[in-house]
């Protein structure tokens, strides 16, 4: 569905490291690899997309890792099929699982890429079901196509040039 890109572009980032992110740790299927000589875990909460903080906060906590280095990526309705917009930081933009992760981690200050999956098909259509959806043919393609450059993003997040990520990927 629109609100599981982020989990299609974990896969292929664990794909393209040899790993599989299925060990169930945290509230969430888990893996570890190396990204730019970093240990990474990566990380598909299991609860609902609006609980996703909850898992995030637990390996968070466990492993002492700082706010800023957490990543989240994750679906954006304002952003075409494709399109991707990286910060910093910042609020939730109305995304409600950005803002239960920043209700249980306490902070907005950490790194995000968020996925153009392209608006609702008019203003009355629920939202909730829009998400839920699946995407057509064309925008999976479209997608798909674009999980190279998260790969590369994520790594130079990773990396700590962030800067770099936001001006080569943030169209």
């Amino acid at each position: 569905t629109r609100h599981n890109i982020g989990w299609l572009a974990l896969d292929e980032l664990a794909r393209q490291q040899g790993v599989s992110v299925d060990r169930m740790k945290f509230h969430a299927l888990t893996a570890q690899c190396v990204l730019n000589g970093e240990k990474v875990l990566l990380m598909k909460p299991t609860t609902y997309m609006n609980n996703s903080g909850e898992a995030i906060e637990e390996a968070r906590s466990f492993y002492k890792i700082p706010t800023g280095n957490v990543i989240v990526i994750s679906d954006d309705i304002n952003l075409a099929p494709g399109k991707m917009r990286i910060r910093r930081k910042g609020g939730a933009g109305g995304h409600n699982g950005l803002k239960r992760i920043i209700a249980h981690i306490g902070s907005q200050d950490f790194p995000r890429i968020k996925i153009g999956v392209g608006q609702k098909p008019s203003p009355d259509y629920d939202l909730a079901d829009f998400v839920l959806s699946k995407f057509p043919e064309a925008d999976l393609k479209t997608l798909s196509e674009r999980f190279e450059d998260i790969r590369s993003a994520t790594e130079l997040i990773v990396k700590g040039d962030i800067e770099l990520a936001m001006q080569k990927y943030s169209k």
